[in-house]
């Protein structure tokens, strides 16, 4: 039979028992009320609970037989108060007894200009204020739990702490700031939890943190309670020089990476972050690369979906090992004068129910209507930029991996489709901005707002957009009215590069303006010139498997391919196994086919590339005037009938490289081409070597110029022009 309450129930009794209590702070904990000091303490598997202070003990009395305990004196009792429960949960034996801090004794501590902040959207370290953190209030340790669920009634903290119990650790809210808070007294870091939340129709949900900054392994998803970063970084130095670095100038070689299949150990288990940087670091080095770029290692439920639909935006994936292990990978890389760059994906989240989707059981994250809050492509919520919070919370995530993880720059995904309402979308399917175009003028202002924030706080740091159409400004400053990206991707480039290259060499004569037709916008932008993950997989074929012709031919035209890119104004980008020109097209399920180095002509292509890179980091003609006119000069862009193309790279210094392609298995001896001085040159490369696994045909010793006009440049030489092959020449 239920125990007889002592005094009726009022509504926020009434309210807390039902598990809808809006403020339950208002109610638990130390009140005074008529001259005497009241304690409430709802604990619904509690038998017992006592009152523990310097002058002894008192029992608390049972009001309610669902758990509500109530105590009463004329004395104020000590801050913070404790609690010794003795508890009756079912399976628990002997009613163990916890002696405990009451979380309802702490006064939120999250201030009200933080909380103004983040609902105008500038708090751009709200992850030092959302999320869990370990700290002292009033001389107790314990961690704080904080998020954002503005349209839920109930919000509570859940977890091994507390059985995954919602009715023990209800939050109080922030007014209408829409943020619930709670401090837990004396928990250990690390423990799994989760929210609770209860929204406006009855309906209760079990989220995963926003804001955390760990997880626990798939296929679970409970974050990590107060976990942080306390790795000790070594690479002030590196931060220091890229404060002044010349990036606009200076070589930028990026090696992309997918960190779960670059290798794997031999019963299958991923590499971690710390064995990445025992066996990666070394091969970037030595391959002459700048940097590495991650795919993303937010953390991801599916493996399949390579970090690209990420249910974590604060937190590394647990996959590869801890948040200090990803911090000691990028610090060992700076320490050898790599930078690390991480892939972050702004445009879109998924759909599990236990990540940001309908959050407090509203689209808050998102758009309500599907013509502006649904990627149809890839199954995924796209997030409400016109919201101060959301907008908030993805810069926020920007400035973590920055701050706490020392990255060198953001690659942004999939900026196109940010930008246009209508992508992918046919009539009907979208809705129209305030001015009846396509542009989404809220993504804009988002983007934009994340480029000065990076720039200005993080000096030298790199914003790399994925963008593909011919949007004006995206690499321009803000302040000229551009995007403010420091650079973007040539998609261009890379469809028509590749598109040539695959044509059997006896039709590229026809096509020879796929080419050249990129000079004509090569300066509009900062261009990094990629070979990315997404052009060698899904059937696409590897960049060995694309080229046309027998095996001689397509690791030529392989050699040729990359020459071609290396050679061409804008920075580089290679996706891991291009370097040695992997026969299979990329998976993710498994390492790159590293035994084929063992194969003379794989090793061939590492070598080459890996000289190329040195020439590219050495040689300021290659990498100084990317983004600029002068940097470039065409000696001959017309002979299409012979598919030749031969053109001069420029430094700033007057240093002039000299470039000649041959787009056909045909070699061309003594081949006149046009020279800007008199003297001598020296072939510095040809990818028709031998030791690339090449021909050999080419031109040893010096080549003496004549004065003999030809291509419109005063001076002329006869040359060896390997087939299939590419050649660097350089005045001695």
């Amino acid at each position: 039979m239920k125990q007889k309450l002592r005094i009726p129930l009022d509504v926020r009794a009434e309210r807390l028992l039902q598990g809808r209590l809006h403020d339950p702070l208002s109610y638990l904990g130390l009140h005074q009320d008529k001259g005497k000091y009241i304690i409430r303490v709802f604990h619904p598997t509690a038998s017992h609970i006592q009152l523990m202070t310097n002058r002894g003990s008192d029992m608390l009395e049972r009001v309610h037989a669902d758990g509500l305990f109530e105590w009463q004196g004329s004395d104020e009792p000590e801050h913070p108060y404790r609690l010794l429960i003795m508890d009756n949960t079912p399976g628990l034996p002997n009613a163990p007894e916890r002696l405990l801090y009451d979380c309802y004794a702490f006064a939120p501590s999250i201030s009200s200009f933080d909380l103004h902040l983040f609902n105008e959207g500038k708090l751009h370290q709200a992850y030092r204020i959302l999320g869990s953190h370990s700290m002292l209030i009033d001389g107790v340790p314990g961690i704080r739990f904080a998020v954002w669920a503005p349209n839920a009634e109930r919000v509570s903290v859940i977890g091994e702490f507390n059985h995954w119990d919602g009715r023990i650790h209800p939050m109080t809210v922030h007014g209408s700031s829409g943020i619930w808070e709670l401090f837990i007294p004396e928990i250990q870091p690390g423990l799994l939890y989760k929210f609770e939340i209860r929204n406006r129709t009855g309906t209760v949900l079990i989220k995963t943190d926003p804001y955390a900054n760990s997880f626990e392994l798939r296929p679970g998803t409970a974050a990590r309670a107060g976990l942080a970063c306390h790795h000790d970084w070594q690479d002030a130095e590196w931060l220091e020089q890229r404060k002044r670095w010349d990036w606009l100038h200076a070589p930028l070689n990026i090696y992309e990476i997918h960190a779960g299949s670059w290798k794997r150990h031999p019963d299958g288990r991923f590499y971690t972050y710390r064995e990445l940087a025992e066996q990666l670091i070394p091969y970037v080095k030595d391959m002459g690369y700048t940097h590495v770029e991650l795919m993303p290692v937010s953390e991801h439920p599916l493996d399949e979906s390579w970090g690209y639909q990420a249910t974590g935006y604060f937190a590394a994936t647990s996959r590869f090992g801890s948040p200090d292990d990803l911090c000691h990978f990028i610090d060992c890389c700076h320490q050898v004068g790599i930078g690390v760059l991480l892939d972050w994906v702004p445009a879109h989240f998924p759909q599990d129910d236990f990540a940001l989707a309908y959050f407090d059981g509203t689209a808050l994250y998102e758009h309500e209507d599907p013509r502006l809050g649904f990627h149809q492509d890839w199954g995924t919520h796209i997030f409400n930029y016109g919201r101060n919070e959301v907008r908030g919370f993805l810069i926020s995530s920007a400035h973590f991996w920055l701050s706490q993880f020392h990255f060198d720059g953001l690659r942004v995904d999939a900026v196109a489709s940010m930008l246009y309402l209508d992508y992918s979308r046919k009539q009907g399917e979208w809705l129209p901005n305030k001015y009846g175009g396509r542009e989404n003028l809220d993504a804009m202002e988002f983007l934009r707002e994340l480029n000065i924030m990076v720039h200005d706080a993080f000096p030298g740091a790199l914003t790399l957009a994925e963008e593909s159409t011919a949007w004006p400004g995206v690499s321009r400053p803000v302040y000229l009215g551009g995007m403010g990206f420091s650079m973007k991707w040539n998609m261009g480039w890379m469809s028509d590069t590749l598109h040539f290259m695959q044509l059997d060499p006896i039709h590229r004569r026809y096509h020879l303006d796929q080419l050249t037709f990129s000079q004509l916008y090569a300066y509009s932008e900062n261009f990094i010139l990629p070979f990315s993950h997404d052009e060698v997989v899904h059937g696409k074929n590897s960049l060995l498997g694309k080229m046309p012709g027998d095996t001689w031919q397509k690791f030529a035209n392989l050699r040729l391919l990359l020459a071609y890119q290396m050679t061409s104004p804008g920075k580089k980008l290679h996706f891991m196994g291009n370097e040695f020109g992997q026969g299979r097209e990329w998976r993710s399920d498994w390492e790159l086919e590293w035994w084929q180095l063992g194969l003379d002509q794989h090793r061939g292509i590492q070598c080459m590339v890996r000289d190329l890179n040195r020439l590219y980091l050495t040689l300021p003609a290659l990498h100084e005037q990317d983004f600029e006119q002068a940097g470039f000069t065409w000696i001959d862009c017309q002979d299409a009938e012979r598919s030749l193309l031969s053109f001069m790279r420029h430094g700033r210094n007057g240093e002039t490289i000299v470039v000649a392609l041959n787009f056909t298995p045909v070699p061309h001896h003594r081949y006149r081409i046009g020279l800007p001085s008199a003297g001598a040159y020296r072939e510095i490369f040809n990818s028709d070597s031998r030791h690339y696994g090449g021909e050999n045909i080419g031109n040893s010793g010096e080549i003496h110029t004549e004065p003999a006009s030809r291509m419109g440049l005063p001076f002329s030489a006869e040359i060896e022009l390997p087939p299939l092959a590419g050649i660097m020449l350089m005045s001695t």
